[in-house]
């Protein structure tokens, strides 16, 4: 195998794994995005079923009167 084409390889292989280690990393960075997007979408459901608990209890307390009067 002649120099130059065993430079070239050994550059593809360089880019190779350069690509892989910039491809690792921006996976890493989805996984903790997707974790972070994981936890705002729980507090958003979290919130979301405490303002339908008030607004059944309204209903509740609307039901009770009407039943009352």
């Amino acid at each position: 195998m002649s120099s130059e084409l065993f430079n070239q390889l050994e550059q593809k292989v360089g880019n190779a794994i350069e690509s892989l280690e910039m491809l690792k990393m921006e996976a890493e960075e989805l996984r903790e995005e997707n974790a972070r997007l994981k936890q705002e979408h729980e507090e958003w459901e979290r919130r979301l079923n405490g303002l339908l608990a008030q607004f059944r209890e309204l209903e509740g307390s609307e039901s009770a009167q009407n039943s009352i009067s």
